[in-house]
């Protein structure tokens, strides 16, 4: 039998591991579950190595004793009505949580779905990584608002994320010798995946539903960016690792050949920014009856002459590149109404030694210079919002997240998106990412007490003087 192959994570810095100290929110566990075969890790500090995952010991199966009590708590949580009902949180929620997520490289990534992988390996990595993922987010959920919270769109959201974490639970019974368990697993990821398929709506519409009924202060504002940019991240992460050993060691193959798993380890960039333009452009000709043609420049500094290729997720670049797009051809559109001929957008690729970059520039009049930060906060829209039905297709547009979403594809894989706008003329978008895959690492949340304080700030006296809208009446002033 050929010996499984385990892609290279750096062991935590210290000999004896313990879990990540957490804030004291007034409901911890008395106790918490057995440890179910995941090494404990010392807290992350900022500017240390991540800590990881010891995936040599994650082979093991629970004692019997572990599994019982974990059905029965299973079984508490599903006999308690629905699992949105009375805020119960169950045990393994807490447990979870208690542990620091595991960044992998894009380079871990493909050692993952390489010929030489091995499906137990993922297997036992994804039944511990992915509930410490959703554990700690959900901890951040009950940290918000309570009135947010017990919207029903977030009780909705928070009954997925819980339900899924309990799916997932189920396989530390398993072994990873047992080819039922890992076909199993590969079904469950699928029900998960498609369990949270409207997540970001869902999520969106209870913020809406929150705002309505609630006057939201500046802080609370910043408070709840904050906590979506956290939780989108999370959501990109998870997905991420399921659809990679979905479409690896699923019996259907669907995935491109080419590709492993969602990766292409030889993207062609400029080939993915064609693509991106013509499916804009059509939508701009559908709605418009007109688009802008488009000026692309190439420049690899890295090996001139040669065509450019990165390791990277050609669908998450699309995604970007797409949004980048339809928000360059309405505004060229719609300023340009007059003229006979449009602009032409101008795109330039550049691969330098460390970074890919990619700049859109439009002649579409550009924004205000107070206006550029309100584009990628999740409640701002030029679009009308959308009215939530029980459909699968639950609308995005007019939610305000294309550009918010997008800036975080883009800093998933360490990158990054920038807005630069020239009010009256135009507006340049930069997309960052980086050229080498082993400096491609998850950016990934963590909930500890640096996350807890941030939710508990206060607001306080601004310490620049802030000009009043009009100005004063200094002659007024002293005849009183």
């Amino acid at each position: 039998m050929t010996a499984c192959l385990l892609p290279h994570i750096p062991k935590a810095s210290s000999p004896r591991c313990t879990p990540k100290p957490q804030p004291r929110l007034g409901h911890e566990p008395a106790s918490a579950p057995a440890v179910l075969g995941r090494t404990r890790r010392a807290p992350s500090e900022p500017g240390s190595a991540p800590s990881s995952l010891s995936l040599s010991s994650q082979s093991q199966s629970l004692p019997g004793r572990v599994g019982v009590k974990m059905k029965a708590a299973r079984f508490v949580l599903r006999s308690a009505g629905s699992l949105s009902g009375a805020g119960l949180v169950p045990r393994e929620v807490e447990h979870f949580s208690r542990y620091s997520p595991s960044p992998l490289s894009m380079k871990q990534l493909l050692d993952f779905g390489s010929e030489n992988a091995c499906e137990r390996t993922s297997f036992a990595f994804l039944r511990q990584e992915l509930p410490v993922r959703l554990a700690n987010i959900l901890k951040e959920i009950d940290i918000l608002p309570t009135q947010l919270v017990n919207t029903s769109s977030v009780q909705l959201v928070k009954s997925w994320y819980i339900q899924s974490l309990m799916d997932l639970v189920e396989f530390h019974e398993k072994s990873p010798d047992d080819q039922k368990a890992l076909s199993d697993f590969v079904d469950t990821l699928v029900k998960v995946r498609n369990r949270h398929h409207n997540v970001v709506p869902t999520m969106a519409q209870g913020i809406i539903e929150y705002k309505d009924a609630c006057t939201v202060d500046p802080v609370t504002n910043q408070n709840l960016q904050y906590f979506l940019d956290r939780f989108y991240m999370n959501r990109i992460s998870t997905r991420m690792l399921m659809n990679q050993h979905i479409l690896i060691f699923s019996d259907s193959q669907t995935g491109n050949p080419s590709h492993i798993g969602s990766i292409d380890p030889n993207c062609d960039v400029v080939a993915v920014v064609q693509d991106a333009f013509e499916c804009s452009r059509m939508l701009c000709d559908q709605y418009y009856l007109t688009s802008p043609e488009l000026k692309l420049t190439q420049v690899n500094g890295k090996f001139p002459d040669q065509p450019i290729h990165i390791v990277y997720v050609p669908s998450h670049l699309h995604h970007m590149l797409f949004e980048l797009f339809k928000n360059a051809m309405r505004a060229t559109v719609e300023h340009q109404e007059n003229q006979l001929s449009l602009t032409p957008i101008e795109v330039i690729v550049v691969l330098g030694k460390e970074d890919l970059t990619i700049k859109i520039s439009d002649r579409g009049g550009g924004v205000p210079l107070r206006i550029i930060d309100r584009l990628f906060s999740y409640t701002y829209s030029t679009a009308p919002t959308p009215v939530m039905d029980n459909s699968r297709n639950a609308p995005l547009a007019g939610f305000g997240y294309g550009l918010p979403i997008s800036r975080l594809y883009a800093k998933y894989f360490q990158g990054d998106l920038s807005l630069y706008s020239l009010s009256g003329y135009g507006t340049d978008a930069i997309i960052y990412l980086k050229a080498l895959s082993s400096e491609s690492v998850e950016k990934l949340p963590v909930f500890n007490k640096s996350a807890f304080k941030h939710y508990q700030m206060s607001s306080e006296a601004d310490d620049w003087c802030i000009p009043s809208r009009e100005p004063k009446n200094l002659a007024k002033e002293a005849a009183m």
